[in-house]
């Protein structure tokens, strides 16, 4: 049995011991924490001092060597004028982009008395630019029973012969060219859920075109030397397999491209299957063009403060209804989260977006648009300037909130 005096050895003994451990797990703390602090440094200062390159990157299996950049322009008719399209295209081209993409229906959103007008504006900064050093994009329409002010005397828009023939002439003319580098289908002819829709609807389904027959009029252009490669938008992963299909099975041109939406907030789509059917291992190398990687602008966090007057002059409020589902899910909880996290390490909110975007590796380019020179400026140094890639840290939190909320704004 222990005396008094042993025991109080003993107590005295426990208590330095644990003191001495205490002491030690504080000053691991201090240090992890001052690991963490050089950490976020680090990525500061490598984005201040390191600012890199433009990179470039082979589209598909074509030969088209495209920027990491694409340039956005559905705003230029609509809510920006000659003037400024001009600004922003010379701007980008001067930094290094070397494509930008369009459509026959841009302006957005859709307005029959504005309708071609993008097209009119990049055709007159055309003039003044060696063809040759611009790859130019566009889309011809899918579907539609409401988009037909695009053709002469159309009940229904269809990817067929003949409309794709109309489009290309009509798009030639605007954009004051004789060649598109790649003609993309914007929606599929068939049925899909698309433009923020997720979920396919068995009910809706209806005769389409068929895939080879989509092929064989496109070839047409092709042969008549109008359009150089051609690619998809909106599209499915059995979409992408039947071109894929019937282009090798009847010797038909094949796709190069699938444009679709892809960011923070964006993502399942394409992750869990078509990022396997793209693949260029599995023969189809059929590159992503990533639109709205800023989720419509929700990524900029602009929108949490509905009163600010940044919020105000934004096309969620501009256009009511246009990408609501970013303002009526939990997009804006995950919002927070993902602007939390990039703040740790010293990044913007639009820096972290589009790096994200940028160093995943079944992206080829970020289709990003402006309504600004200042913006323009600030998405271009965003890409360049924050470190590559990503720290796997970041990375790894990123992947805690995405399991979290996944793409929250199907919700």
């Amino acid at each position: 049995m222990a005396t008094p005096a042993s025991s109080n050895t003993i107590i005295s003994r426990t208590f330095s011991s644990w003191n001495s451990t205490r002491n030690f797990d504080l000053l691991t703390e201090k240090k992890n924490k001052n690991k963490k602090v050089k950490k976020v440094n680090a990525v500061v200062n490598a984005k201040l001092a390191l600012k890199t390159q433009l990179q470039y990157r082979k589209l598909g299996d074509s030969d088209l060597n495209i920027s990491e950049i694409t340039l956005g322009t559905m705003t230029f008719g609509g809510q920006n004028t000659e003037k400024e399209a001009h600004e922003i295209l010379s701007y980008a081209f001067d930094q290094g982009i070397n494509i930008l993409d369009t459509a026959e229906m841009y302006p957005i959103p859709i307005n029959k008395d504005t309708q071609g007008r993008t097209d009119l504006y990049i055709g007159s900064w055309l003039k003044s630019q060696p063809r040759d050093k611009v790859i130019l994009a566009t889309k011809v329409c899918g579907y539609s029973e409401e988009s037909t002010h695009v053709r002469d005397n159309a009940k229904v828009l269809r990817v067929d012969a003949a409309n794709i023939k109309e489009s290309v002439e009509k798009s030639l003319k605007r954009l004051n060219t004789d060649y598109i580098d790649l003609l993309q289908i914007h929606w599929p002819d068939r049925y899909v859920p698309s433009f923020g829709e997720f979920f396919y609807d068995p009910s809706r389904w209806r005769p389409s075109v068929p895939f080879v027959e989509q092929l064989r009029a496109f070839k047409e252009v092709i042969d008549e030397g109008k359009v150089r490669y051609i690619g998809v938008s909106n599209e499915t992963a059995y979409g992408v397999m039947e071109f894929v299909h019937a282009a090798k099975n009847q010797g038909l041109p094949k796709i190069v491209s699938i444009q679709n939406s892809y960011s923070l907030l964006v993502r399942c789509r394409f992750e869990i299957d078509l990022v396997e059917v793209c693949h260029p291992n599995n023969s189809c190398n059929v590159g992503l063009l990533a639109y709205s990687p800023l989720a419509g602008g929700s990524l900029t966090g602009k929108y949490l403060d509905i009163d600010s007057e940044a919020a105000k002059k934004g096309r969620l409020n501009l256009f009511p209804g246009y990408m609501e589902r970013y303002n009526t899910s939990i997009s804006r909880e995950a919002t927070v989260k993902y602007i939390e996290v990039g703040k740790k390490y010293g990044l913007t909110p639009v820096e972290l977006a589009l790096a994200f975007v940028r160093d995943r590796p079944f992206v080829t380019s970020s289709i990003i648009g402006a309504t600004s020179l200042d913006q323009i400026k600030q998405d271009i140094d965003a890409v360049l300037s924050v470190e590559r890639p990503l720290p796997s840290e970041l990375m790894n939190e990123i992947e805690i909130i995405f399991k979290k909320y996944k793409d929250p704004s199907i919700l």
